[in-house]
């Protein structure tokens, strides 16, 4: 069998097998999801985490067998979850299918075809999405092929084999989809059109797909499927269609519902021709096109307004980070990485409360919602902060230091202050408009204010650095590690404090005594903060840690000199 499987590796050609090598190390953006630079390592945790989540829904439908009506809630329910990671999965790869400047100037001279390097990365990209095919429903999709197969092992194969094929089915049509807008979009705009419209498109990528994920109604009994009031959400909502088609394939599909399935089929082949069409125009016309500017390209002519936030020395590091952010992809995907996280809390709790009476009393689950946010929001800004966006950008702010480092880090706590806390406490208002009274609103609401100013200066302790300048050793952003032991400490935290706050919230003079606390404790790091400004520099690069390697000789010539002394004390 061994030797069956390499003679048919070696029967692929060799450039393809060299280039799927090289572009599967780099499917994921090292630079922004990091673990000790080490792809594989990244992949095997992404694959732990779906595995679990895979195991732990096979558990229940095993142990816990769902009723009869009911089997469509679940087929639902893991169409939206693959969908939602195959589209996470698109935005966090994106352009990786598209040739880079890396790629044109290292194969461009090379006797290498186009459609070599397409494949190529094609595949790796697709290997990605089929590692998370598998690993989120192998457990799952066999477990519910035995409890809803009602004992016939001809039925299970049944569901099964329709099953996997329309997981298969509706993530390629996603994916794919992805890949057809990226596609046109460097067709139909110019290289540098094209990268400004990608840094919008990512950011909108991942609110679309977590919004459609949270908010969008839950229609999974029969009744509420054929009910002509329902026919528009199911029009335009692909989850549906691919629900259609699993029960056409599995029998069990109402004739006055097969319009869904046929929707499923026709937006398959429109998406796969799309993304063919587009992936092949792309090769062939546009590969040029990614050495004519660089990633960062100059403003053009015309009239130009920067807005002003204090000095000039503010308004040039802020208006560097917002730049930093919106055209650099590592960063923009770091950055949409955590507020994903923070919108999908805040979704969650909209979708909650949006069945409910408004206006109402403010909630536990929305206190706790609203301390998620603000956490993620400010730290998860101070990683992203602390990766370089190019050694050009480092090098013209250190000969430029004409200042003293005080004024630095306070400009560096007005990024924190206006692109961390403040976006976060304007989600809050947001979602607080719902609930009353006015009073309790606003003292949760400056609360969380001063939550968001200690957060700001406890995220500047040891950051004595401008945002996006400091190089750093690679594989220290280490993201799974910080997000996976963190977020049980941080719901834990906030669950405690939420349950806290709602009990003493009716008091005036607890919640007073909260606020005076809280904006003491403030000031405390505030002042902190800035004496030991006064005395620090600013640094620019990451020290290298000085450690001693040891060849283990001395341990070996110790053994040596001992044995002397013990054949002598022998004698």
């Amino acid at each position: 069998m061994h030797k069956l499987i390499e003679r048919l590796i070696a029967r692929i050609p060799l450039p393809f097998r060299v280039l799927l090598n090289q572009f599967l190390l780099r499917v994921v953006d090292l630079e922004a999801l990091s673990i000790e630079a080490d792809v594989p390592r990244f992949l095997g945790q992404f694959a732990g985490v779906l595995i679990m989540i895979s195991c732990m829904r096979a558990i229940g439908a095993l142990f816990f067998p769902p009723p009869p009506d009911m089997e469509w809630n679940l087929e639902l329910s893991a169409l939206s979850n693959m969908l939602l990671v195959v589209g996470l999965i698109g935005v966090i790869t994106w352009d990786a299918t598209f040739p880079d400047r890396r790629d044109v100037m290292a194969l461009g001279h090379l006797p290498v075809k186009s459609r070599t390097i397409l494949l190529a990365k094609l595949t790796a990209s697709g290997a990605l999405v089929g590692l998370a095919i598998t690993t989120l429903n192998f457990a799952s999709g066999f477990a519910w092929a035995l409890v809803f197969g009602a004992g016939s092992l001809l039925q299970s194969l049944h569901f099964l084999a329709a099953f996997w094929f329309t997981i298969v089915a509706a993530s390629t049509f996603l994916f794919a989809a992805v890949l057809a807008f990226q596609g046109f979009a460097a067709l139909l705009l110019s290289r540098r059109k094209v990268l400004q419209v990608s840094a919008v498109a990512q950011l909108l990528a991942f609110a679309l797909f977590m919004s459609v994920y949270f908010l969008e109604p839950s229609l999974g009994l029969r009744g509420q499927l054929v009910d002509p009031a329902n026919r528009a959400l199911l029009t335009w909502s692909p989850v549906y269609w691919f629900l259609g088609l699993l029960n056409q394939l599995n029998g069990s599909l109402p004739r006055e519902l097969t319009w869904l399935a046929v929707r499923a089929w026709i937006g398959l082949a429109v998406a796969l021709a799309s993304a063919a069409a587009a992936l092949l125009l792309c090769y062939l016309r546009t590969m040029k096109k990614t050495v004519e500017e660089p990633d960062l390209v100059p403003g053009a002519g015309g009239l130009h307004w920067t807005p002003g936030f204090g000095n000039s020395l503010r308004s040039a590091v802020l208006n560097f980070s917002v730049r930093s952010l919106i055209r650099s992809r590592q960063h923009r995907v770091l950055f949409a990485f955590y507020w994903s996280i923070a919108m999908a809390i805040a979704l969650s709790c909209v979708r909650t409360e949006l069945s409910g009476e408004a206006p109402g009393a403010m909630t536990v689950d929305y206190l706790t919602s609203t301390f998620m946010i603000m956490t993620i929001a400010v730290f998860g800004l101070r990683n992203v902060c602390a990766l370089p966006i190019s050694l050009n950008a480092n090098w013209v702010l250190r000969v430029t230091q004409l200042r003293p480092t005080i004024a630095y880090l306070a400009a560096t706590r007005g990024v924190f202050l206006l692109l961390g806390a403040a976006p976060a406490l304007t989600l809050s208002v947001l979602l607080a408009l719902r609930y009353r009274p006015w009073e309790q609103v606003g003292a949760h609401l400056a609360l969380l204010a001063l939550l968001g100013w200690t957060f700001v200066e406890i995220a500047m302790i040891g950051f004595e650095k401008v945002p996006f300048t400091c190089s750093y050793l690679p594989g220290k952003a280490n993201v799974q590690v910080v997000f996976w032991g963190a977020v049980f400490v941080l719901a834990l935290l906030s669950v405690t404090v939420a349950l806290y706050e709602h009990r003493v919230l009716s008091n005036g003079w607890s919640v007073a005594g909260m606020l005076v606390a809280l904006a003491a404790a403030s000031a405390v790091l505030w002042g902190t903060n800035r004496h030991r400004a006064k005395s620090a520099l600013l640094y620019f690069e990451e020290p290298i840690p000085e450690i001693i390697t040891t060849l283990g000789l001395s341990i070996g010539m110790r053994c040596e000199t001992s044995k002397p002394n013990s054949q002598s004390a022998e004698r």
